[in-house]
């Protein structure tokens, strides 16, 4: 049990490295939660500094939810407790955890994308491929980050009850139960985004600006 809890405060520490922020002050010495959207993620990186510290940032983000879901799961694979599949869901959750509330930056992140994006790419590759398809498609079409983002989380939670329910595969209902929690939790995160979706006013993606505000 000791290992678990040893397991679920690293997922959340290694979560709470807030790289979007340290790029960002690195690169132009500046936080981006001061400008645009006020979002510690890779989008609004690109928009106040640029495609390059954008790229790394998000490539970094995803990099803590697979590690956390690949290596530090191993601190407690031998578990009487929980399965591994369990101990996977954990450590995606405190990974995420740490990275919309990181320790390390005021408890104020991102929005959970990137580092589940990884936990989940570690975990169910399948779905979340065809999840990131759905993105490119809806972000290409429309330039909104966040309608591609929102759509792709549904997306990956109604392919996995889709799976279980109709095509009978053997899919966990701990699995199930945490995208539900965790679908329902990112759209919570981007309520001022549906907000400014349904108004019209949504930042598109590409359209820099380093408005403070």
């Amino acid at each position: 049990m000791l290992t678990t809890a040893v397991m679920a405060i690293l997922s959340y520490l290694l979560g709470s490295v807030p790289f979007s922020i340290v790029i960002s002050r690195i690169w132009k010495g500046i936080d981006p939660r001061d400008y645009g959207s006020k979002n510690a993620g890779f989008a609004n990186v690109y928009r106040v500094i640029g495609p390059l510290p954008a790229v790394i940032v998000l490539v970094l983000d995803i990099a803590k939810g697979m590690t956390a879901v690949l290596l530090i799961t191993q601190i407690a694979s031998n578990s009487v407790w929980l399965s591994l599949i369990d101990l996977k869901i954990l450590a995606g959750v405190f990974v995420i955890l740490g990275h919309v509330f990181p320790l390390f930056a005021g408890f104020k992140g991102g929005k959970g994308i990137a580092a589940g994006l990884g936990a989940l790419l570690s975990i169910i590759p399948l779905e979340v491929g065809l999840a990131l398809i759905l993105f490119v498609l809806i972000v290409t079409i429309t330039r909104y980050v966040s309608l591609g983002s929102l759509s792709a989380t549904a997306f990956i939670f109604l392919a996995l009850v889709f799976e279980r329910y109709y095509l009978k595969y053997q899919v966990p209902s701990e699995l199930i139960l945490m995208m539900f929690f965790l679908t329902a939790f990112i759209f919570f995160n981007h309520r001022s985004n549906i907000k400014r979706l349904l108004a019209g006013t949504e930042n598109k993606f590409g359209r820099k600006g380093m408005n403070k505000v």
